[in-house]
């Protein structure tokens, strides 16, 4: 004001008018406010109207005082396995197994021609068929045995089948996908390695020889859209796959192979979708054989091509205990090295590579020859990564010869267990770490905005169809802190089996929203099986209970195994929802001893939410429901060794709903404690708990969230209540405000455009200076 007062500078009405425009122009000068800033209301007291409670009420309980723990039977698979089990765990313990090489490459030093294809049988087919290599074990069996005869005279253990592309799916590609001619080539394939086995056993029992049902990865992609327009398009489904798979599974089987390869995996829902054949097709056979899977890595960014690295790969596959894992392909042994180090430290089984030749010339041809091959491979050995080893793409008998010569120089391998945690996947591996001396630092965020009664804003986009404001929800989510994404299309206006499908397909084609594991989450169990069915990484599946009884429960939860999913139960059972801390434990501690010990479910998958119901209601009954969940918290961990413990936070304070501060207050003080107990994750807005952090919250509202929270005082709601009429609902528990006081408009800066005088321009002037005073004439 001055300044234009006293026309001290040249810019002073230009900064005046600058200023006044921040400020309220109703306010006083005396009692200046700035735009939006009103007189705070006038401090909320509470009168101590009942008694206070100090007893801790969640605190643990004296170790002499509790049950012991429960002995838990070890699960025992029920079907028997088959003698090849006992015989390559020995032979991968005491020396380096050899596998055979490529296929491919020996048919074509035959130079065969089209007439070698067709033969008798195919002589009339419509389709070219040169090059279905995979039909020559009909056509020119004799060619195929001299191959695997070649293969197993050079040292090669274990033989794979001419089967690679013998499903329905890869043989559309030459108008054979009619079921008799697929099962003829599987069995036919299989008949022709088995026998080669044989003979060779029978010259040397001392090296018995396997055949391996080689499952490769078909021509299709369910992880990948094959259209740029519809990135959640697919071009087939996890149901058409397992199918495809079951058939050849039970052709190779019938015709007498003795381990199952699933190979050149490129896509883990593929890979996830064979293994869910294989497993199905054992148990309605009644018997298993030994299962090798092998992983695929495109480039030296060691991921696949639907983008998993190995180790969420393996994290993805495990839960089918292959017998070994491994990779092949793509890449020469140099440069499979790093991988193949990481898998070998990850994986608890045997560990087996076949490499490429190197790598391909400017003619798509392999110049390595043996020798060099195995000078590659060497690496290896001399770092103890590997049980197997044998030859992908440009490999012959000469380079496996020359790779069994290598491998009788070196020990193999040794088996080893690995630490016990929940590992899940997306395509990063997620192996949670739980930090025993502070939970909360460990807390996994189960990110709830992409669930529909989690997010208005994610449901409205569902319900209009807007996938890609979907979409971008869930980006969000990931760059605010979410480590899994909780996905829930329960509501009456969507389609949820559709919506989950389309919406998992397009997250999984987002790098930087898939990179972190799903959980798939429904209600409805089709709905929940149709994420599970679009996701190659290792999910969470919410939730299965024993609502419905004990043998659905059962049914549920194989089925959830099968799909390599961690669980999670909620505290339910025939007779309703456990409220109470006793009934929360019982009914866990139940549903803990039957999936550990009838379906072989690993406790670290195993996930429990023990019901966070609502409190500050004003019904009595309801107050001591957050003490009773972190108290069952504890006694649920202690009783069910391994098992995690999950709740979805927001419904805690579903009476306080509209009241921010309020509501998120009781959001961090019940983490606090609840973590403090046990608590390994949550459904949460991610952001919010990170910001909210539970020594920032403002202590006079700390203390009446904990009064409520902790159940210390009868009339605790009432005055929660009283208290969150006074603050603005739109505040945070860290910056908490009063009703009608906005935060303060920032500090106005004006830049010093002119230049400042800093002459008095009202100072007296020198009186020597002053003309006189006149004299005036008298009137």
């Amino acid at each position: 004001i001055e300044d234009v007062l006293l026309n001290r500078r040249e810019d002073a009405t230009e900064r005046m008018l600058d200023f006044a425009a921040t400020l309220d122009p109703k306010s006083g000068p005396c009692e200046l406010r700035r735009l939006g800033q009103e007189p705070a209301a006038p401090k909320f007291e509470a009168d101590p109207r009942q008694n206070y409670s100090k007893e801790n009420k969640i605190a643990p309980p004296d170790p002499k005082t509790l049950p012991p723990v429960p002995t838990y039977k070890k699960w025992v698979d029920p079907l028997p396995k088959s003698d090849a089990f006992a015989v390559i765990d020995k032979i991968m313990s005491e020396r380096v197994m050899i596998i055979d090489g490529a296929m491919g490459t020996s048919v074509q030093a035959y130079k065969l021609k089209e007439e070698d294809f067709r033969a008798e049988r195919y002589k009339d087919h419509e389709n070219d068929l040169k090059g279905n290599n995979d039909i020559l074990v009909l056509t020119r069996p004799d060619v195929i045995k001299e191959i695997h005869s070649a293969y197993l005279a050079a040292g090669a253990d274990i033989i794979e089948t001419n089967t690679f592309n013998a499903t329905m799916i890869s043989q559309a590609d030459y108008a054979l996908d009619r079921k008799q001619d697929v099962w003829d080539i599987n069995v036919a394939a299989a008949k022709l390695a088995k026998e080669c086995c044989v003979e060779f056993t029978k010259k040397d029992p001392s090296k018995p020889r396997f055949a391996a049902g080689a499952i490769g990865p078909t021509n299709r992609t369910l992880s990948v859209s094959p259209s740029v327009e519809n990135p959640a398009f697919r071009a087939c489904t996890f149901d058409e796959i397992v199918e495809a798979y079951y058939e050849q599974t039970e052709a190779l089987i019938e015709g007498g192979v003795d381990v199952l390869l699933v190979e050149t995996i490129f896509d883990t829902l593929n890979a996830k979708a064979a293994l869910f054949a294989v497993n199905k097709y054992f148990a309605n056979w009644g018997k298993k054989i030994p299962v090798f899977v092998s992983g695929t890595i495109v480039d030296n960014s060691g991921r696949t091509l639907s983008g998993q690295t190995n180790e969420a790969f393996w994290n993805s596959v495990s839960h089918a205990k292959p017998i070994a894992i491994g990779l092949n392909c793509a890449l020469g042994a140099q440069d499979m090295v790093p991988y193949i180090d990481n898998l070998s430290k990850c994986a608890d089984c045997w560990v087996f590579a076949y490499p490429n030749a190197g790598l391909p010339n400017a003619m798509g041809g392999y110049d390595q020859k043996g020798p060099e091959m195995a000078k590659d491979c060497e690496t290896f050995f001399e770092k103890n990564l590997l049980n197997a080893i044998g030859g992908c793409c440009g490999t012959t008998a000469e380079h496996i010869a020359s790779l069994a010569e290598l491998g009788a120089r070196y020990k193999p391998r040794q088996r080893h267990d690995v630490p016990e945690q929940m590992r899940l996947s997306g395509l990063l591996p997620f192996n949670y770490d739980p930090n025993e001396k502070d939970m909360r630092k460990s807390f996994i965020n189960l990110g709830e905005r992409c669930n529909v009664a989690g997010s208005s804003i994610f449901k409205k986009a569902i319900v209009d169809g807007n996938f890609e404001k979907a979409l971008a929800i869930a980006l969000k989510q990931v760059e605010n802190g979410a480590h899994v994404i909780d996905i829930n299309m329960d509501d009456g206006l969507i389609d949820g089996k559709s919506a989950m499908t389309k919406f998992v397909n397009l997250l999984v084609s987002e790098p930087d929203a898939s990179k972190v594991p799903f959980m798939i989450d429904s209600s409805k169990f089709d709905v929940v099986e149709a994420g599970l069915k679009c996701s190659q990484g290792k999910c969470i599946m919410n939730s299965i209970s024993l609502k419905a009884g004990q043998d659905q429960f059962l049914k549920d939860a194989a089925l959830v195994k099968a799909h390599g999913a961690a669980v999670v139960v909620m505290a339910f059972d025939e007779e309703g929802q456990a409220a109470t801390e006793a009934e929360k434990v019982r009914i866990c501690c139940r549903a803990f001893k039957l999936l550990v010990e009838e379906v072989g479910f690993n406790p670290q998958d195993i996930i429990f939410d023990p019901n966070i119901l609502t409190i500050g209601t004003g019904m009595e009954e309801h107050n001591n429901y957050a003490v009773d969940f972190i108290n069952a918290t504890r006694e649920i961990k202690r009783l069910c060794p391994g098992c995690k413990i999950s709740g979805g936070v927001s419904n805690l304070a579903f009476s306080f709903r509209g009241n921010e501060p309020v509501r998120r207050g009781f959001h961090s003080a019940f983490l606090y404690h609840a973590c403090k107990a046990g608590m390994d994750m949550g459904i949460v807005n991610a952001a919010q708990v990170e910001e909210d952090v539970y020594e920032n919250i403002d202590k006079e509202l700390l203390e009446y969230i904990e009064d409520v929270l902790l159940n210390r005082r009868e009339d605790a709601t009432e005055r929660m209540l009283d208290f969150a009429a006074t603050l603005d609902p739109k505040s945070g528990p860290c910056e908490l405000r009063r009703l009608g006081q906005e935060p303060a408009a920032p500090k106005f800066e004006a830049d010093p455009r002119q230049n400042y005088s800093k002459e008095n321009k009202i100072a007296p002037p020198d009186p020597k200076t002053l003309p006189p005073v006149p004299t005036y004439k008298k009137w």
